[in-house]
């Protein structure tokens, strides 16, 4: 090397300005917050009710004791509130509820909604 700096990249002095001639500053992305789900549960005349607190244990990780409040809410109100999921997760819910009630000769609904 004949006395030649090696020049890195960012060592340009034009990539240190920003338009206006101060110091650039790199802009980070905006983070946004998911949009939020709710995934319900309906009434139907058919559904056990101890089918309906069996799928809010096994796909909803509920205790018992919380099983057999969501599931009175649904016989009482006609429906009630599984949890609160991002969008993918809330669809793997609901697909979830769909399949294992169709394996099990139940017509129990399930569906989500935006927050």
């Amino acid at each position: 090397m004949s006395g030649d700096a090696i020049r890195m990249s960012g060592d340009d002095p034009g990539d240190l300005t920003d338009d206006e001639g101060g110091l650039a500053t790199a802009k980070r992305p905006e983070i946004r917050t998911p949009r939020m789900f709710r995934v319900l549960l309906h009434n139907d005349d058919y559904s056990t009710m101890e089918f309906v607190v069996q799928v809010l244990m096994m796909v909803f990780n509920k205790g018992e004791t919380e099983a057999v409040q969501i599931m009175l809410s649904v016989h009482t109100k006609g429906q009630g509130i599984c949890g609160v999921f991002t969008r993918e997760i809330a669809e793997t819910k609901v697909a979830q509820v769909v399949e294992f009630a169709k394996e099990n000769q139940m017509p129990l609904k399930c569906t989500m909604e935006p927050e």
